[in-house]
């Protein structure tokens, strides 16, 4: 096995802070070890600072410190207007409408989508005024989502109210 070859390996398995001495044996070969040999003469050998590779993130993944964090919001205000909360809703047919009061202005491409009962209802629209046609009588739960295409940019708070409808036999 080569010198070369010989002192690479012994770089390679060492630790990085062990000191690596050259000398010469009995047979006046150049050799490297770890630890000096006795009443053998010695150089020490200084290796230079080893290479370190950072990993790397990928653009998809969050910092760490921005994992916990919530997205920022893009709308100062996002809520549902025009819904009684303390006393039922009236809708003979169980059609009504609903306000979204949103600042800043809605921004092009995103649109505005209810969520009736955590489930998305009806097209998503840029209109603020939405309409919900034959609800259920009984309790129901609504909330507005901003979107782009089908990526959710902010949610409204969900709001809880009961749908009061003539029950006709």
């Amino acid at each position: 096995m080569g010198r070369g070859l010989l002192f690479i390996l012994l770089l390679i398995a060492l630790p990085a802070t062990a000191q690596i001495y050259k000398y010469t044996d009995a047979n006046g070969n150049t050799a490297y070890s770890n630890q000096p040999p006795d009443g053998v003469k010695t150089q020490t050998v200084e290796l230079p600072p080893l290479n370190t590779v950072e990993p790397q993130v990928t653009p998809t993944s969050p910092a760490p410190t921005q994992a916990n964090k919530p997205p920022p919001k893009a709308y100062e205000t996002l809520e549902l207007t025009g819904l009684p909360t303390t006393e039922a809703l009236r809708a003979n047919n169980g059609t009504f409408t609903v306000n979204v009061l949103i600042n800043p202005r809605l921004q092009a491409p995103h649109r505005l989508r209810l969520l009736l009962d955590n489930q998305p209802y009806g097209q998503p629209s840029n209109v603020p005024s939405l309409q919900l046609v034959n609800i259920d009588r009984g309790e129901h739960s609504l909330a507005v989502q901003v979107i782009d295409g089908e990526t959710l940019i902010q949610q409204s708070p969900s709001i809880t109210f009961t749908v009061q409808r003539v029950h006709k036999r």
